[in-house]
C-alpha cells in the first residue's frame, strides 16, 4: 500500500513539476517582445533558405526551427515598406538553396519594398564556387546594390537538367521493368525504362530550360539596365572571377561582409540598429494578414498520398495527406467567419485516389459560394495539379513548373534478380489475378488488357476534369497534356492557370472575387488550426517538444541528401507522379 501511495505521490509531483514547467514556459512566451528601434535596418541571410510551410509537428519544428517561412518573408518586407523605423534592408545571399519559383517570389518582394524609397543592398561570398550560381545572382539582382567578396565568383553560366537513368544497373541486377504511362511525355517512368533522353523528354526538358532561363535574362537585364542581348553573351562567356564581373557591371562593388556592414551603417548613422527579419516580426504590433475578411489558408506540400500529412526530417520536407487536406476544406467550409480559401500548393504529385478527394473537397467549397484561389510554389505539377484545376482562380509563379496532365504505373519483375542470389520464391493463391501487382511474374496478357484500360480511365477522368475546371475542350486540353510539364508563363499561354505571381497576387484575386475593397485586409488563418505550444506539448510530451538534441539534428542534416537521392531511384508507387527534376 506504501508503494502504491509512494507512486501516485511520485505521479503527482511529476504532473506538477511538469505544469510547473509549462506556465514558466508560458509566461516566457506571453512576456511581450523589445519593441523595435527607431531607426533599423533589416538583415536576412537568404542562404538559409525558405520553407513553403512546416507542419504542426513538434519533430518538424526543432528541426526547421530557424527556418523561415516564405510567407514570413513577404509578409514581413511587405509591413517593412511602409513602416517608418526601417530605413534599409541588408540581405546575404549566393547560395540560394531555393527552387526557382520561391526566388521569383521573394525577388518580387524586395522589389515592391525598394519601392518605397528605401535602400537595399546585398553581399555574397559567391555566386557559385566552382558551381552554377543562377538562381542566387538572378535573386541578387532585385537589390540596388551588390557586393561580392574579393575572391568570389559570379556563376551565371545558363540553366541544364541533369538526370539519372538507371536501365543499364536494372539489366545487370536481372531487374525487369513493366510500366506504361498516358502519354509519351510523361516522362518518370524513363528513369527506369531508358538509358538516355526520348524525343519528348528532351523537347519538354529543353523547353522548360528555355523559358526559365528567358526569365532570367529579361529581370536581369531590367535590374541592371542593359539589354537581353547583352544578358545573354555574359551567360554564355560565364562563369567571371570577382574582378572580371564587377569590369562587366554584374555587381557594383568588392568588399568583405564587415566591410559591407560598416558602409551600410555609416550611410545611416551611428545610431541605427541591426534587426534580424524574423526578429522583426515577431517585435512588430500587426503582424502581416492577420486582420481583416477571415480567409483560410491551407498548404498542400509535398507527394500526395492517402491519409494524414505527414513530415519527414531525413527528407526535409511534408507530404501533403488527404485526410488532412480534405478535413481542413470541410472545416473552412463550416466556419462561418471564413468567406474564402487560398490554397498554396507546392507539390510533384503523387495517388491519383488522394488526389480526387481532395479535388472534390475543392468542388464541395466552391458550391458552398467560399471562393477557391490556388497560389502555386515551385511545383505543381500531375496529381499536385490535379487538386488545384478546379480552384476559381489559379496563379503561378512565371518560373513555377506546372501541368504533366497524365499517367503512369507499373511494377518491377525481380525473378532473375532474386535467382542470381540463389534465392527462390513461390506462392499460394486463389483468384486469377491474385498476383497481379506481384514482382514474381509478367503481366498475362489478360492483366496487360486490364492495366492499359486502368491508364485509359485515369487520363480520361483527369483531362476531363481539366476541361471542366478550365472550361476548355478535350481537343485542347490534350493538346497540352500528355504528360507534359509547363512553365507557369508557358501554362498561362495555355488556359492551364490564369495569372502569374505569388501569394499576393493570389491575395488581390480574392479581394476582386469577395468584392472587396483593392486594399481591404485580409486576415489569412492557416487550416487545420495551428496547434499551440502548450497543446502540442500535451499531444507529443514535453521532452520530445522542448528538448533540443544537436547531435540528432546534424545527423539528421547530414543524412538529408542521401535519403534525397534514394528516392530518386525508389519505385514509383504512385500513378500520378512528376519525373525527378534536377536542374542546375
Amino acid at each position: 500500500m506504501r508503494r502504491r501511495i509512494g507512486r501516485i505521490l511520485a505521479w503527482i509531483g511529476g504532473i506538477t513539476v511538469g505544469l510547473v514547467v509549462l506556465t514558466i514556459l508560458s509566461v516566457a512566451l506571453l512576456s511581450g517582445e523589445d519593441p523595435v528601434p527607431d531607426q533599423v535596418i533589416l538583415e536576412i541571410n537568404l542562404e538559409q533558405g525558405v520553407a513553403e510551410y512546416v507542419p504542426e509537428d513538434p519533430f518538424a519544428k526543432l528541426i526547421a526551427d530557424e527556418t523561415r517561412s516564405l510567407r514570413d518573408v513577404v509578409g514581413a518586407l511587405d509591413a517593412a515598406a511602409s513602416d517608418n523605423r526601417v530605413v534599409g534592408l541588408l540581405a546575404r545571399g549566393g547560395g540560394a538553396p531555393m527552387g526557382f519559383a520561391q526566388a521569383q517570389e521573394i525577388r518580387d518582394a524586395v522589389l515592391a519594398f525598394g519601392k518605397s524609397g528605401k535602400p537595399t543592398a546585398i553581399f555574397a561570398e559567391t555566386f557559385g564556387e566552382f558551381g552554377s550560381g543562377n538562381v542566387g545572382y538572378y535573386l541578387a539582382t532585385a537589390f540596388e546594390h551588390i557586393y561580392l567578396q574579393p575572391s568570389g565568383d559570379v556563376g551565371l553560366i545558363g540553366l541544364a537538367m541533369e538526370h539519372p537513368f538507371v536501365r543499364g544497373t536494372l539489366d545487370t541486377l536481372g531487374i525487369g521493368v513493366q510500366m506504361d504511362h498516358r502519354y509519351e511525355y510523361k516522362n518518370a517512368m524513363n528513369l527506369y525504362t531508358e538509358t538516355k533522353f526520348t524525343d519528348a523528354h528532351r523537347e519538354a526538358s529543353e523547353a522548360l530550360l528555355k523559358s526559365m532561363v528567358d526569365q532570367m535574362v529579361l529581370g536581369i537585364s531590367r535590374a541592371r539596365s542593359t539589354t537581353p542581348e547583352a544578358v545573354r553573351d555574359l551567360i554564355n562567356r560565364g562563369p567571371f572571377l570577382a574582378l572580371s564581373a564587377h569590369t562587366e557591371g554584374l555587381i557594383d562593388s568588392l568588399a568583405y561582409w564587415d566591410e559591407v556592414r560598416d558602409l551600410v551603417k555609416r550611410e545611416h548613422g551611428k545610431d541605427v540598429k541591426w534587426l534580424d527579419i524574423k526578429n522583426y516580426l515577431k517585435r512588430i504590433d500587426e503582424k502581416p494578414y492577420s486582420e481583416g475578411t477571415k480567409v483560410a489558408l491551407i498548404y498542400g506540400v509535398g507527394p500526395v498520398h492517402r491519409g494524414k500529412s505527414d513530415y519527414d526530417p531525413f527528407y526535409a520536407s511534408g507530404t501533403m495527406g488527404a485526410s488532412t487536406l480534405t478535413k481542413a476544406f470541410r472545416d473552412a467550409v463550416k466556419d462561418k467567419d471564413v468567406r474564402a480559401i487560398l490554397f498554396r500548393i507546392d507539390s510533384p504529385g503523387g495517388s491519383y485516389v488522394a488526389s480526387d478527394a481532395i479535388w472534390r473537397e475543392v468542388a464541395n467549397a466552391k458550391k458552398a459560394d467560399k471562393p477557391v484561389v490556388v497560389s502555386m510554389g515551385n511545383v505543381a505539377g500531375s496529381g499536385g495539379y490535379f487538386v488545384a484545376m478546379n480552384a476559381d482562380k489559379i496563379v503561378a509563379q512565371p518560373g513555377s513548373i506546372t501541368g504533366s496532365i497524365g499517367v503512369l504505373a507499373g511494377k518491377f519483375v525481380t525473378t532473375e534478380f532474386w535467382e542470381r542470389l540463389g534465392i527462390t520464391w513461390d506462392t499460394a493463391q486463389v483468384g486469377e489475378n491474385a498476383l497481379i501487382w506481384g514482382s514474381g511474374s509478367e503481366f498475362t496478357p489478360e492483366q496487360w488488357t486490364k492495366f492499359q484500360m486502368w491508364l485509359d480511365r485515369i487520363y480520361e477522368d483527369f483531362t476531363t476534369k481539366v476541361g471542366e475546371g478550365r472550361n476548355m475542350s478535350q481537343a485542347d486540353v490534350h493538346a497540352v497534356a500528355k504528360g507534359r510539364i509547363w512553365t507557369g508563363e508557358d501554362a498561362r499561354e495555355h488556359g492551364l492557370i490564369d495569372e502569374l505571381g505569388g501569394m499576393k497576387t493570389a491575395m488581390r484575386l480574392i479581394r476582386e472575387a469577395l468584392e472587396l475593397e483593392a486594399d481591404a485586409s485580409l486576415n489569412l488563418v492557416v487550416f487545420p488550426k495551428e496547434k499551440t505550444l502548450i497543446e502540442q506539448v500535451m499531444e507529443k510530451g514535453l521532452i520530445r517538444t522542448l528538448g533540443k538534441d544537436d547531435a540528432l539534428e546534424r545527423l539528421t542534416t547530414e543524412l538529408q541528401p542521401v535519403f534525397r537521392f534514394a528516392r530518386t531511384v525508389g519505385q514509383p508507387r504512385q500513378v500520378l507522379e512528376m519525373a525527378p527534376v534536377d536542374i542546375r
